[in-house]
């Protein structure tokens, strides 16, 4: 009888052209602290967003088509995740919404993924079979309106979508608009219905959203401003209530930035977020009572563009995507402190966007 073993792998997606490997799978030793590449997949351009249903070794990713008529629309891609290997197989893929995604994102439940539509305005809902493969594009949901910001926010601008906890709810970022929009899921018809709208200050910009993990909070980061909003999150009714919204950057930079990406810490202490352009990664602490935050530090992402990062399962590790270095860098996560420390090992890949570490059960 084969002895099961769970194996960090992360899933990587990137700026490329369908003809050329766009999302990668590597495994991550931490003993050694060592990448080792195990797939490079084509077939899809710009797959920039990836995420994962460890549980059930599945991954979907977005991905850049045309209809039959030669208009732009967006993609999602499914894949199962060979026990042995890693490798990815494609199941299926399916049109969703027009003209492009920008994010996709799974429920807890493996029920739905939900997609992202920074260009076109919108969000679409997609159901799951039991199996993992995409169905159908089972809702859509178009935004309207502008921000303060006359060129980052002329329109609106769903820039990623994150289930609640529970599976009710979906909270939409819309960077255009300065709020983010809470939706109740129908699990059976496959329905989104408006809830609330939770401002952020004019011109911030929200891009991604984190669930603090006692789920009495939500943290948005704002990539217009250069900020991150606290919520108090209601689990009952959906609904945000706005606490603070604090800088991301020092207060002596005077460069040009934007964010990126926000992921709160498995014991709920730390919040980190990434800068384009002072390429760092800002901590946070996380007062327990209060859900309000203090700044820690800022470290170096030891390369450009740092568009996307994530912590690793066990909550001590944090890989970050720079995008402009084309590296992935891993830092060791200090389990009292929360701090950061570049271990000095990267792995070069084209323009990688984002990353998700995963303990996936491989024979």
């Amino acid at each position: 009888m084969s002895q099961i073993k769970e194996r960090l792998l992360l899933f990587v997606g990137s700026y490329a052209e369908a003809a050329d490997p766009g999302v990668y799978v590597y495994e991550l030793d931490v003993e050694t602290e060592q990448f080792r590449r195990l797939d490079a997949v084509s077939g899809m351009k710009n797959p920039t967003f990836v995420c994962v249903n460890a549980e059930n070794r599945k991954v979907y990713a977005i991905s850049e088509g045309k209809t039959e008529g030669g208009e732009r629309t967006g993609e999602a891609v499914a894949f199962s995740i060979a026990s042995e290997t890693g490798m990815l197989s494609e199941l299926n893929r399916i049109r969703t919404i027009q003209p492009s995604t920008s994010h996709i994102q799974k429920d807890d439940a493996g029920k739905f993924v939900a997609v992202s539509g920074y260009h076109g305005g919108n969000v679409g809902l997609v159901k799951l079979a039991a199996d993992g493969r995409l169905l159908e594009l089972s809702d859509e949901q178009q935004h309207e309106g502008h921000g303060a910001d006359p060129v980052r926010q002329d329109r609106p601008h769903p820039h990623s979508a994150r289930f609640s906890p529970d599976g009710r709810f979906m909270l939409v970022a819309d960077l255009g608009l300065d709020l983010v929009r809470t939706y109740a899921v129908d699990q059976e018809a496959g329905t989104l219905k408006p809830v609330s709208d939770a401002q952020t200050p004019p011109g911030s910009g929200p891009r991604h959203l984190a669930f603090h993990p006692g789920g009495k909070y939500v943290y948005s980061i704002n990539e217009v401003g250069n900020s991150i909003t606290a919520y108090k999150y209601d689990a009952e009714s959906g609904e945000l209530t706005p606490l603070e919204t604090l800088s991301t950057l020092p207060e002596n930079y005077e460069g040009e930035n934007t964010t990126a990406e926000i992921a709160v810490s498995n014991d709920g202490r730390y919040l980190y977020g990434s800068n384009r352009g002072h390429d760092s990664i800002v901590q946070f602490s996380i007062d327990p009572e209060s859900g309000k935050l203090s700044l820690v530090e800022h470290v170096s992402t030891e390369g450009g563009h740092p568009r996307h990062f994530a912590l690793t399962p066990a909550g001590d590790y944090l890989v970050a995507a720079n995008r402009d270095s084309d590296n992935l860098v891993l830092f060791k996560v200090d389990r009292e402190s929360g701090r950061l420390q570049f271990t000095g090992r990267t792995e070069t890949v084209s323009k990688p966007v984002c990353v998700q570490p995963v303990l996936i059960p491989l024979a």
